[in-house]
């Protein structure tokens, strides 16, 4: 199985004093060109938007051409796919019940692929409205381990479409090289060479748990942090003053900032305990499907659980591990050392089972059976999640075993591990 990795790296460019206002010209003209797409094809409320980049390409770009006194042709092209592509997110967020407007655009960044750009490992030529600008990059005396070591000037990886920003304070042009590589995952889908760790994602206590018994992260101070945010941006609006105003847009979305880099934390832990236990599979439970158990703050634990998920399969391709989903049903309701399937064998945070008397906690006891409908499927060549109950498993010599796939699991070894307690939410939160 062969997958496209990409890795962004940010460099500065070294651009020759003379042909800056050149760049700033070509920002001005393609931002031109994204607005005038943005306006030609919000359509809300009136009727349907228009998300086909074709379509909005069919309607504009001779006009664009001109308007634009013949800006490169495949500028103006990217100009119109990055506005069709933000109103696409739009309509899918006015779907979801969110509130949105029609986007706009007035910083510098510019979209170059490699007919407007021509990459080297030590310089960009950038196509401009005054011709080609060639930069070179400002890289560092030592690259070893850094990005730029580890991509940039890395021959197992190819550029991609990348973008062109310009710092105002600093007065400076970064470009936001995309480097692609290809890896051929060793974790095929073949059952008899596959190897699975469940993962059971929470509104409470720990994130996330996986069927090898460790929990990871902390939701209730995940939610406590939120809480406080959005209480402190409540106060200063309703203070109203204009230093509660500067205040309110310095702050802007830093809880979304911190809350995106601390799953980041937590998906990379994730991706250890696969690594560690030899996994080629991580296994969650389909975002879709679980939304009846949510209660509070619907919206954001939806959102958390999308963006663990979303960076974890990030960091999980570049190990050769593949990231599937399975259908939620019973996986809270069934024992996983013995099939039985009963509401009543949960209570809150402790799983006791009312048939062969298995007790442990409940969210590790449901990432076991996660891992184990992904082994299922795997073993009966399966691409989509199937729900429904378990059949024909075993637990033996300390690793569950469906058929020739393996769910990673912590088995009974020990009365610490098979208790009802939990451990301590590994490194991330308090």
């Amino acid at each position: 199985m062969v997958w496209e990795v990409t890795r962004t790296v940010r460099v500065r460019l070294d651009v020759p004093d003379d042909r800056k206002s050149d760049l700033h010209a070509t920002n001005k003209k393609f931002q031109y060109c994204a607005n005038r797409t943005s306006e030609w094809a919000w359509r809300y409320p009136d009727e349907a938007c228009v998300t086909s980049k074709n379509e909005a390409e069919a309607a504009l770009y001779d006009d664009l051409r001109e308007e634009t006194d013949y800006l490169h042709a495949n500028l103006v092209q990217k100009a119109i796919k990055r506005a069709t592509d933000d109103i696409d997110n739009c309509v899918d967020r006015l779907a979801d019940g969110e509130s949105t407007s029609q986007p706009e655009y007035d910083t510098f960044s510019i979209v170059y692929d490699k007919r407007a750009a021509t990459y080297y490992r030590e310089k960009v030529s950038l196509a401009t409205v005054n011709g080609r600008v060639e930069c070179d990059y400002d890289l560092p005396d030592n690259p070893e381990g850094t990005p730029h070591g580890q991509y940039l000037l890395n021959d197992d990886y190819d550029f991609s479409t990348s973008t062109v920003h310009y710092d105002s304070e600093a007065d400076e042009f970064y470009l936001h090289a995309a480097m692609e590589q290809e890896v051929d995952a060793s974790s095929p889908e073949k059952a008899q060479d596959s190897r699975v760790l469940g993962v059971d994602c929470n509104v409470d206590d720990h994130i996330a748990a996986t069927s090898t018994g460790e929990f990871i992260g902390n939701a209730d101070y995940l939610n406590h942090q939120r809480r406080e945010f959005e209480k402190r941006r409540a106060s200063l609006q309703q203070t109203g003053t204009r230093s509660a105003h500067v205040t309110y847009q310095r702050i802007g979305d830093r809880f979304g900032r911190w809350s995106t880099d601390y799953l980041h934390q937590c998906s990379k832990q994730l991706v250890a305990e696969a690594k560690r236990h030899g996994c080629t599979h991580i296994a969650f439970e389909n975002l879709e499907r679980i939304r009846e158990r949510i209660s509070d703050g619907k919206k954001f634990q939806q959102w958390a659980f999308r963006k663990l998920q979303e960076q974890t399969e990030n960091k999980a391709e570049l190990a050769g591990i593949v990231v599937e989903t399975v259908e939620p049903s019973y996986t809270s309701q069934q024992c996983s050392k013995c099939g039985c399937t009963l509401e009543e064998n949960r209570e809150g945070q402790q799983f006791g089972c009312l048939d062969c008397s298995y007790s442990v906690n409940a969210d590790y006891n449901a990432a076991k059976n996660v891992a184990r409908k992904l082994a299922l499927q795997l073993q009966r060549g399966q691409k989509s999640p199937a729900g429904g109950v378990f059949c024909q498993y075993a637990l033996k010599s300390g690793v569950m075993t469906v058929s020739a796939t393996e769910v990673a699991s912590d088995t009974p070894v020990s009365a610490e591990r098979e208790s009802t307690d939990k451990h301590t939410p590994l490194g991330v939160g308090h």
